[in-house]
């Protein structure tokens, strides 16, 4: 295969030569391979089996999978055949069925729901009960009803970084002899070159739902994937993702960069006085990507032109969310503790008087 030929292996873009540093470069997720790894990585991924029945399963989803569409918000919802979308979970603006999906969209794993309905708004009425200034309509049943279960888009990656690290770490020993002060300093050439392997890092593929607090739920326990089928979207919704791998991969990077930093620092120890990095990169060789369908409870609500989200795992059950703060709720209990305030201070004076 020519070079110019070959495809970012952590986004698929198309890779670029760059005769300056002589490595091949990604201009959308900012990658960079030598020629010999890249061979590398491509010999092992030819070598691979291929599955001829993916074509097929992709068939089957674009078949029996219905897409909705938000004309106010833009959402794209994702249903079985046997089921019907009538608002948008998002905006709770009503929706239109739009037509059929590629295949192209169907997920290789899922993890099916553990919470019911009633178990998510159980959590989401404890969850209020200590936010005493949100809106009164903010619990109201017609505001519950908008408790949608929903598989969120996420991409699920298998990072494998290449760490290079040096430094020079000092330790410092002082004492005292008769009247003499001495310190000895002695220096150490610290040297970690490591692949770090870092499995399952999530983000989702939906812009409309926010990040953190997607992020906020995790983790999910993997040991729960299961294969897709058509049979977890009975009951629920699911999202089409608008973000693609190469989108989501910064955010994979960060974290694949994070971890594989936590485990190069771990390795020094912390037995030195000081340590000055001299060299530290964390370059990413190759991602292994799952497009896997994570549950989730969704509700959002729309107060004062601003958009408020509530999330609950639906596998684990954590919570997650920001809720409004009514003002005029939160201006009369100000009033209410003003006017206590000033009812003790008179009776007081009246008391010394």
């Amino acid at each position: 295969m020519d070079a110019s030929e070959y495809k970012c292996p952590n986004c698929g873009a198309d890779l670029k030569f760059d005769p300056t540093v002589q490595t091949l470069a990604c201009e959308y997720c900012d990658s960079t391979f030598t020629i010999e790894d890249i061979k590398k990585i491509y010999a092992e991924l030819e070598a691979l089996p291929t599955d001829e029945t993916v074509e097929e399963a992709k068939d089957e989803f674009a078949e029996h999978t219905n897409l909705y569409y938000c004309k106010s918000c833009g959402a794209e919802i994702m249903a079985d055949d046997q089921q019907t979308a009538l608002f948008c979970y998002y905006c709770h603006n009503p929706v239109i069925l739009s037509g059929k999906l590629t295949g192209d969209y169907k997920p290789s794993k899922v993890i099916g729901f553990r919470y019911t309905r009633e178990q998510a708004l159980d959590s989401f009425k404890s969850w209020c009960k200590g936010r005493k200034f949100v809106p009164s309509d903010f619990k109201s049943s017609q505001q519950l009803e908008k408790m949608t279960g929903l598989y969120v888009p996420f991409w699920v990656a298998d990072c494998d970084v290449d760490a290079i690290y040096h430094a020079i770490g000092k330790k410092v020993r002082r004492w005292t002899a008769g009247n003499y002060a001495y310190t000895e300093t002695k220096e150490y050439s610290i040297s970690r070159r490591a692949r770090v392997l870092t499995k399952g890092i999530p983000a989702d593929g939906e812009s409309k739902i926010d990040d953190l607090l997607m992020e906020a739920i995790e983790p999910f326990d993997y040991n729960d994937l299961k294969d897709f089928s058509m049979s977890y979207l009975s009951g629920f919704f699911a999202d089409k993702y608008d973000v693609d791998r190469a989108g989501v991969f910064p955010r994979i990077r960060e974290r694949a960069n994070k971890v594989s930093r936590e485990v190069i620092h771990n390795s020094v120890g912390k037995g030195y006085t000081s340590v000055n990095v001299d060299t530290e990169t964390y370059n990413i060789l190759k991602t292994d990507w799952s497009y896997t369908m994570l549950p989730v409870w969704f509700m959002s609500y729309k107060y004062k032109n601003k958009v408020y989200e509530f999330a609950m795992n639906g596998q684990t059950g954590k919570l997650a969310g920001t809720p409004p703060l009514s003002k005029p709720k939160l201006a009369a209990f100000s009033s209410c503790i003003g006017a206590v305030a000033f009812l003790i201070f008179f009776i007081g004076g009246l008391l010394i008087l």
